[in-house]
């Protein structure tokens, strides 16, 4: 057996049971530090820090930005004040991981002159804001503070979040893993006539059954010329013998992300085929090789592109080859600085964590993505999950 058909879905889920050791959560020793790096890092009097996954970084909050102001200031020095509608008051106080007075608002009265008046009782003449604070957030604060100047908060924000701590590690390694397993049990469920929306079914229940924070955070399932398209194609496939199998998934332990891409063929893979996945192979692993710290983030790219083109593939972005960048920060969210791709010139440091998935599109016949992920040590990577060791035994 080559690990890729013969069970069936009801099987693999009766196997299935929560994780058996958890990775513990974030401590709030852990989090009064990020506080207190972010506050080394600023430049400017306060920072405000919007809903979403930079407000689960620093306070714990793990809410998604809506239409309503909820919002962290931190001031340089001192304690953090939290702004909330009034009506979420206990929901907040409940997911608060952190001590911060809060200041609340009414449905009718506007968030953005309440921080406009917490800005001027802390004495701050100037704001960082949240890279993902929405326009209209933005704009909200610079018509009710218009003598507070205002500049981008990304360096403070991507320069405590791009460096993980142990703790964050380790969820992420749990993450990593669940979705491997999940992965393996995937193809063990394949036949022919299977639709790619019963697999994305099979992966979510896998994941949910694990003790993922939501199922899949995201699921692509793609078959045959489809998988030729990075995020597929509109529409429901059947697998056919014959056809490449990519399947990209991911799910969230604590709010930490897994995304792992796996790629076979379902039967007797072509010459072709093989080919081009012993180069995607190849491409993935030189790229893997040339992690060290201080390496420029744009390096592992061009390794990676150097691989392809000596095999025929490219030049830079052209098909057949790799039409994205070489991969990408992972953290809390699933895409997050900073990324291998030309242009970004960040050093490599110990605790970034990276995807590497140089994909080779063959336009009008298939793609090969192998992704997996690694975090930079002081003497090069460590993957987190092994990577597919070969085509015709995708978890050996």
């Amino acid at each position: 057996m080559n690990g890729i058909g013969g069970s069936t879905v009801e099987r693999e889920l009766a196997e299935l049971g929560r994780w058996p050791d958890p990775a513990p959560p974030i401590s709030q020793a852990e989090r009064l530090a990020r506080l207190a790096r972010g506050q080394a890092l600023m430049t400017t009097d306060a920072l405000i820090i919007g809903a979403g996954a930079s407000l689960r970084y620093f306070a714990g909050v793990a809410w998604n930005a809506t239409e309503r102001l909820v919002a962290m200031i931190l001031p340089k020095t001192g304690a953090p004040v939290m702004i909330c509608p009034r009506f979420e008051k206990g929901s907040l106080e409940a997911s608060l991981a952190i001590e911060a007075p809060l200041r609340l608002w009414e449905e009718h009265e506007s968030p953005y002159a309440l921080c406009a008046t917490v800005l001027s009782e802390l004495g701050a003449g100037s704001l960082a804001i949240d890279p993902a604070l929405a326009f209209f957030m933005f704009d909200g604060l610079r018509q009710a503070a218009p003598k507070v100047a205002m500049t981008s908060g990304a360096p403070v924000v991507d320069g405590c979040r791009m460096i993980k701590s142990p703790a964050e590690l380790a969820l992420m390694s749990q993450a990593k893993a669940m979705t491997l397993d999940v992965h393996r049990r995937a193809a063990r469920i394949l036949r022919e006539g299977i639709t790619a929306s019963e697999v994305r079914r099979f992966i979510d229940q896998a994941h949910r059954a694990l003790g993922a924070d939501n199922g899949s955070s995201f699921c692509a399932v793609q078959f045959g010329e489809a998988s030729a398209y990075p995020h597929g194609l509109p529409g429901d496939q059947s697998l056919k013998d014959g056809d490449l199998v990519l399947i990209d998934t991911g799910c969230q332990v604590q709010g930490y992300n897994s995304d792992i891409t796996r790629t076979y063929v379902f039967g007797t893979p072509t010459q072709e085929q093989a080919r081009v996945w012993e180069v995607e192979k190849k491409a993935q692993a030189a790229a893997f090789a040339a992690v060290k710290p201080g390496v420029p983030c744009e390096e592992i790219d061009a390794v990676a592109r150097r691989v392809l083109e000596a095999e025929g593939f490219g030049p830079d972005y052209e098909l057949p080859g790799l039409p994205h960048r070489t991969g990408h920060g992972i953290g809390l969210s699933i895409h997050e600085a900073p990324y291998l791709v030309r242009g970004d010139r960040t050093p490599l440091q110990p605790g970034m964590c990276f995807s590497n998935e140089p994909m080779i599109v063959v336009p009008g016949a298939f793609g090969v993505r192998l992704e997996d992920h690694f975090h930079v040590t002081e003497d090069g990577a460590a993957w987190f999950t092994p990577p597919q060791p070969s085509l015709e035994k995708p978890f050996g």
